[in-house]
């Protein structure tokens, strides 16, 4: 058997030239080391592009002197590159989750290195693509050469991330944890739109949730329901205690029944402790997790989202803050759509009634240049810390009603006098 190429970091990543294209895994599993050793050659390349979703770690080729040979195109934007994509060093592609495959497989963005970390390989030469297998499938599947950090700390995990060390150009062998995300105490008003949101959920759901405190407090809020199953595009350490305690079964879904399903997890040290070999949970690509088709078999899906902002006809922004890119399209519309189309399913918008700086987040118009993340046609129900209401079938004026109704007291005047001026114009 094919033994694994072990090098140092600066020889695993010397072939790269000057105008070729580089994809980094993500989350979790971001291979800094590998990274930073491409950025330490930035006096000998020129307009290498990097392809990736969210990294975590410094992002050195966002920075100078490094952003001037590294070019940041990004289908997803964390706080780490959200600089350079807003700016000449970088730039965000809009486009599904569920789709991103789609560019390496018909090499509309064909990829020259695949950056990865892995697990070290098993007796019979598997390596573990750990906690993030999301788009990093169809990258190591279509780039010409891939390098990998091997680390003994990666998590191995079933479903289809692994890679055969046959597939594996050159590799380093690091030895230090993942990326951690540790859960914050959550604020009042998460506490209470979480208890809102909770207040949906019935048992036999299938839901889908995001990493922060809404999602931490809605799991919180279920202890006493049964047969919960998980079909998510990530997941975290919410769910540790509904498995625990026999909540989350999963014996009710209709795709990989009992089986906790994922494209990637960020979370604790525990989190990953019980990731961890365990056939419990199924790591798929984020092609088959955010299929809109996959999703709608499930029983009352219940997909849970967030927005920055939304206008009183519904539609919902939630990846800029007026012109400025701030995260990514993502999976939202993935969701959304699967859960309105699943028997049951209920797709929902969770956010604080007002920013940081008390500004309505439910407002007459998005700002100037903001992006329509998920439209009004497909927002069902929102919710904030003044309850929930569901917009299906409800008519513009009806709608705009509704939303004030959840909007902060101080602006429901405000905002009742703006929506008569936009929809009896």
């Amino acid at each position: 058997m094919k033994e694994l190429k072990m090098v140092t970091a600066p020889e695993a990543v010397s072939g790269v030239q000057s105008g070729q294209r580089v994809f980094f895994q993500g989350a979790a599993m971001t291979p800094n080391a590998l990274i930073d050793a491409l950025c330490e050659r930035y006096q000998e390349l020129e307009n290498v592009e990097l392809i990736q979703i969210h990294t975590e770690g410094n992002a050195l080729y966002t920075q100078e002197p490094y952003n001037a040979s590294f070019k940041t195109n990004s289908c997803f934007v964390g706080g780490n590159v959200r600089k350079a994509v807003n700016s000449n060093f970088g730039a965000y592609i809009p486009i599904f989750l569920s789709e991103i495959h789609v560019l390496f497989r018909r090499n509309i963005l064909p990829l020259d290195y695949a950056f990865i970390q892995v697990s070290p390989p098993d007796k019979h030469g598997y390596c573990s693509l750990g906690v993030s297998v999301d788009i990093t499938l169809p990258a190591i599947q279509n780039a010409k050469k891939v390098i990998a950090q091997v680390n003994p700390q990666v998590p191995r995990t079933h479903g289809d991330g692994i890679i055969h060390i046959s597939q594996i150009d050159a590799a380093v062998q690091i030895d230090h944890p993942i990326h951690i995300h540790n859960l914050s105490e959550p604020t009042e008003v998460e506490k209470k739109i979480g208890w809102h949101v909770a207040g949906l959920i019935e048992d036999g759901a299938t839901l889908q949730m995001g990493i922060g405190g809404i999602p931490n407090v809605v799991l919180s809020n279920l202890t006493n329901h049964k047969r919960l199953g998980i079909h998510t595009e990530m997941f975290s350490d919410g769910v540790l205690p509904l498995i625990e305690k026999g909540v989350i079964t999963g014996e009710e879904k209709q795709v990989k029944t009992g089986k906790l399903v994922t494209c990637f997890a960020v979370g604790s040290s525990k989190l990953y402790d019980f990731i961890d070999d365990n056939p419990l949970v199924h790591f798929k690509e984020a092609a088959y997790t955010n299929d809109t088709a996959i999703i709608r078999k499930n029983p009352k899906v219940t997909a849970i989202n967030s927005a920055i902002e939304i206008d009183l006809t519904g539609q919902v922004c939630a990846d800029t803050i007026g012109k400025m890119q701030f995260s990514g399209v993502g999976g939202q519309m993935d969701f959304i759509r699967g859960a309105a189309l699943s028997d049951g399913g209920k797709p929902i918008i969770a956010m604080p009634a007002l920013t940081n700086k008390g500004v309505s987040k439910i407002v007459p118009y998005l700002k100037e240049g903001a992006g329509v993340t998920t439209t009004r046609a497909h927002v069902h129900y929102v919710a904030t810390e003044y309850g929930v209401v569901d917009l299906f079938g409800k008519n513009l004026k009806q709608r705009a009603e509704a939303l004030i109704s959840i909007a902060h007291p101080d602006f429901r005047e405000q905002l009742s006098r703006q929506a008569y001026e936009r929809l009896n114009a």
